[in-house]
């Protein structure tokens, strides 16, 4: 676990105190309550999340991430093989289910949580994060780059975007 604490250029938090950020599996401590907001969550794929988190749908190295604020888990994603592309398509490793509660936006969870994963596959020996975003302007603005738009397994088209990971922190 590392701490993305707030440094003197980030607004103060809004509720309070520093986000912990915690790359798990299943046990960890806050396992249970990630599955818990996944499956409340106002966004229409948590509840896919909260079933891949119960059935254990994890290679060996994938994460959950869950980012903490005052011990309560606000917001979550995951490092993954594969995202909703088609296995012919060559990339990865993706970062996925990016979701913060809406109490806590506007407080750079997400930035913490994409660095936290960038972080991590760098030391798996990745070079490149990939994320797949009907987005427009959210992720470029954490060192994203859209490669284009592509087909998905579900048949429609969503947008493709990378980030190089060199001189990413570890």
């Amino acid at each position: 676990m590392r701490d993305f604490g707030v440094g003197p250029s980030l607004p103060r938090r809004k509720r309070g105190g520093m986000a912990k950020l915690h790359l798990m599996t299943p046990g960890h401590p806050y396992w249970e309550e990630t599955i818990s907001l996944a499956n409340r969550c106002s966004w229409r794929a948590g509840p896919l999340l909260a079933e891949k988190m119960k059935k254990n749908d994890f290679k060996e190295w994938e994460r959950v991430c869950a980012a903490c604020v005052g011990g309560k888990v606000a917001g979550f994603c995951i490092v993954a093989e594969k995202d909703e592309l088609p296995e012919e398509y060559p990339f990865t490793p993706f970062i996925g289910f990016v979701f913060v509660a809406e109490e806590y936006r506007g407080e750079r969870l997400s930035e913490g949580m994409i660095r936290e994963a960038a972080a991590y596959v760098s030391t798996l020996g990745h070079q490149k994060l990939y994320i797949m975003s009907g987005e427009i302007g959210l992720y470029e603005k954490y060192g994203f780059v859209k490669l284009g738009e592509y087909e998905t397994i579900y048949g429609d088209v969503d947008q493709l975007f990378v980030m190089e990971l060199e001189g990413v922190m570890q």
